[in-house]
């Protein structure tokens, strides 16, 4: 298959129990709950989504023919420093395109295979590490992994149902509205959460504090 990406680069992971460590984020063009465009948020089952999906005109992006070829180009983006090489597989939605072949392609260049999902497609087999951030109205298959993220507040999700699913680690993360005001109220509710219910744990995107992509 031909793979749409719309970006990939260097930086540090923002987000989850894997923050801070140095890794390439590769982020595929497409998603099953939004197209990406501003005119279809209204209508999408996603509808808080902060991220640009759509195309493949961002930075390295493009379409690659072979999962041999989007490997080597993240391992020039990793380059020959020491160290565990780590990837993120992000979007849009990932699992439209990370199948097996491109999963083996990425091991064999030294790779740890991270994933972000929103959970609604199943997981492709191999992959190292799986973060399933579930959105309210759509229906999850994908109820285990690594971590479980949950954006938050989200109405039509219930925190506690969640724990019948199998992670080992349940983080919540308050949703970024845009402004400082609004964004104060969603921290103050994901604290909530936490000082409510020890099984919850605080992730913040450390990469906007530190203004990094």
């Amino acid at each position: 298959m031909t793979y749409a990406v719309k970006e990939m680069f260097l930086t540090l992971q923002g987000e989850g129990l894997q923050a801070g460590r140095r890794a390439v984020f590769l982020r595929f063009a497409g998603c099953n709950l939004w197209s990406g465009r501003e005119a279809d948020r209204a209508g999408a089952i996603c509808r808080f989504c902060d991220t640009d999906f759509v195309g493949t005109d961002g930075e390295n992006g493009g379409k690659f023919a072979t999962p041999e070829a989007l490997a080597a180009a993240a391992g020039l983006l990793w380059g020959e420093e020491p160290g565990d090489r780590f990837l993120v597989v992000t979007g849009g939605e990932p699992m439209l395109q990370l199948d097996p072949p491109l999963v083996e392609a990425l091991h064999k260049v030294g790779f740890e295979i991270a994933v972000e999902s929103n959970g609604t497609l199943p997981a492709t087999p191999g992959i190292d590490w799986l973060c399933i951030s579930p959105k309210a109205g759509s229906e999850v298959v994908q109820r285990s992994g690594d971590e479980l993220k949950l954006v938050w507040p989200q109405q039509g999700i219930d925190p506690e149902a969640l724990f019948d699913w199998d992670f080992r680690a349940y983080l919540v993360q308050p949703m970024d509205r845009g402004s400082e005001a609004a964004n104060r109220a969603t921290h103050e509710a994901a604290i909530a959460l936490v000082m409510s219910d020890c099984r919850w744990r605080l992730s913040l995107q450390t990469h906007k504090l530190l203004g990094l992509k």
